[in-house]
């Protein structure tokens, strides 16, 4: 069943579509993660350009995460307090990156760039999860002789002024880190068409050191305001929202977020992880390799 994308300008398989909006919206409600770091570079894959890809994936984002906030808010898994520092530093860092992105659609070289950032960004990333899952399933074993440490803030954190209460999340720290953390997420968000979930939720747990219970929830709600935020950035600028293309997704990942949650209450933390680093890697190798693939056809013509 194929169905024309204005903005995009060519046909797809609308199920197919669908079809991708559902896994990732299932691992939105997973493990807490906005899922545009696999929607974007499936959708480049698939032939969509990727300026339209990045700016039609924060409009699925969007949608997906009000489905997954909600299965999470039932059951009191969501630090509003913490969450509203992250979205005040999101949006701020999302009108910088809708500037740089507009300076680079103008340049032509923001595709190139994309792909560089996803290649660099999910490498490191994937890297990083895959031996810490690794490490917490036993199957390699930690330097410190596999005496675990207890999970504390990053030191640096630590010394910040202006220290707050987090009640929900079990933390006395400043509000800067968050704040900063959330700048930098709203910057992949615009840029990359991510949620930012993917570098919000370890850094979470292993910098902020947050309570799990509360880490995907707030996440997500972070993660909301920040792609609606951002689908008005380029809606209103590099008008590269496909609203056909983030319907079909978006009726995918409402659906796909609900088992999500579901799943991430039964399954092992350390093995979601694994699931997602593996996920993450694979799709790495995949930019990087097409950086490097000589094409069948070098030039294309399109009608503006």
């Amino acid at each position: 069943m194929d169905i024309y994308l204005p903005v995009a300008g060519l046909s797809v398989n609308a199920l197919v579509i669908i079809g991708l909006g559902a896994v990732v919206g299932l691992l939105t409600g997973m493990v807490g993660v906005g899922g545009g770091f696999l929607t974007t570079p499936i959708l480049i894959f698939y032939g969509i350009p990727p300026a339209v890809a990045v700016a039609s994936a924060t409009t699925q984002i969007t949608g997906a995460s009000v489905s997954g906030v909600m299965a999470h808010r039932r059951r009191r898994g969501v630090d509003y307090r913490m969450g509203a520092v992250l979205v005040a530093g999101g949006t701020l860092g999302a009108l910088v990156g809708g500037g740089l992105f507009r300076l680079l659609q103008e340049s032509g070289q923001i595709d190139t760039v994309i792909a560089l950032l996803y290649v660099l960004l999910l490498g490191t990333i994937g890297s990083l999860m895959a031996k810490e899952a690794a490490t917490a399933l036993d199957i390699i074993r930690p330097r410190n002789g596999g005496q675990k440490r207890r999970r504390r803030h990053n030191p640096v954190i630590a010394v910040l002024p202006m220290r707050w209460r987090f009640y929900d999340s079990g933390l006395y720290i400043s509000p800067l880190a968050p704040l900063a953390l959330g700048f930098f997420s709203g910057m992949l968000t615009v840029l990359l068409g991510v949620g930012g979930g993917f570098i919000v939720v370890p850094a979470m747990i292993y910098l902020l050191g947050m309570s799990t219970s509360v880490v995907v929830g707030t996440s997500l709600l972070q993660i909301l305001f920040v792609t609606a935020a951002t689908t008005l950035i380029h809606a209103t600028t590099t008008k590269s929202v496909d609203i056909v293309l983030a319907v079909l997704l978006l009726f995918g990942s409402v659906i796909g977020a609900q088992y999500g949650a579901r799943l991430a209450q039964k399954a092992k933390p350390e093995l979601l992880r694994m699931f997602l680093a593996i996920i993450v890697l694979a799709v790495a190798l995949r930019m990087a390799i097409g950086l490097g693939w000589r094409p069948t056809e070098i030039y294309t013509v399109q009608t503006l």
